[in-house]
Formats: C-alpha cells, sequence, structure tokens
C-alpha cells in the first residue's frame, strides 16, 4: 500500500527509513522537520507498506518560471534489505501518477554526484539528466 503520511505516527513511522539516507536527522528532530517544511515549503512524505515501511519518498509540487508546474522528488529511499525488491521503483511510479494528477509537466530530483546506483536507477526511469544543481554553504 502507497500512502502519503498525514499524521504524526505515520511521519514517525518513515523515520527509520528516511534515516538511511538522511543519518543527519535525529529522531526527535524528524517529525518537527518535516512539519515544518511541509507547512514552508508543501513537503509531503509518502511511503510504501508491505507489513511494515518498505520504501519512504519526500515530494513537494511547486512551480518555475522556466518549466511552469512540477512535483521534486527530494528524498526517495528504500529499507537497506528490501533494496532491489521493486519498492522503489513503485514508489517512484506513483509519485509519477501523482505527478500527473496534480497536472505536473515535470518531475524534478536532485541527486549527488556520488550516488551511482541512484542515478542508474533514475536513467532507467527514463529521466534525463538536464542540469547541474550548484551549492554554496553558508555555515561552514
Amino acid at each position: 500500500m502507497i500512502a502519503v503520511a498525514t499524521t504524526d505516527d505515520e511521519i514517525q513511522n518513515c523515520y527509520a527509513v528516511m534515516a538511511e539516507l538522511r543519518p543527519h536527522i535525529k529522531p526527535e528532530e524528524f517529525l518537527p522537520q518535516v512539519k515544518r517544511q511541509a507547512e514552508n515549503s508543501g513537503y509531503e512524505l509518502t511511503y510504501l507498506t508491505d507489513g511494515e515501511v518498505k520504501a519512504v519518498g519526500g515530494f513537494r509540487i511547486s512551480e518555475w518560471l522556466s518549466g511552469g508546474k512540477y512535483l521534486e522528488i527530494e528524498d526517495l529511499v528504500a529499507k537497506s534489505g528490501e533494496r532491489s525488491k521493486g519498492y522503489g521503483g513503485e514508489l517512484f511510479d506513483w509519485l509519477i501518477e501523482h505527478a500527473k494528477e496534480n497536472n505536473c509537466n515535470q518531475v524534478k530530483l536532485v541527486s549527488h554526484v556520488k550516488r551511482f546506483g541512484a542515478h542508474r536507477f533514475y536513467l532507467q526511469k527514463r529521466m534525463d539528466i538536464q542540469a547541474h544543481y550548484f551549492s554554496l554553504n553558508l555555515k561552514s
């Protein structure tokens, strides 16, 4: 089953899987962080269960002048030990359909340059590399 986490319990139940991708977030910080991002920028958390949470995705819908309305996948992770079983792909496909249902023109995501397995996954899902994403750390 795939659902959007709307309750505190649903959000918190996503933590263990999300922490595999975002280990810097402490358990007690996760719920307030997700709620703050939801309030500030429309962040949503979706999850796939098969007896337990197997995969988690964080996304938001927004607009850019350059391409119109889009869904941005900010986080996508399957539980370790459960990877290559199709959970991540199923959740990715759900996000694509969700974007279509919300009249988005594109699905976008940023993937760290060293996440080669993720790059292979996204290319297999017919995503194109269209830009370089630049970052400037202001708190070093």
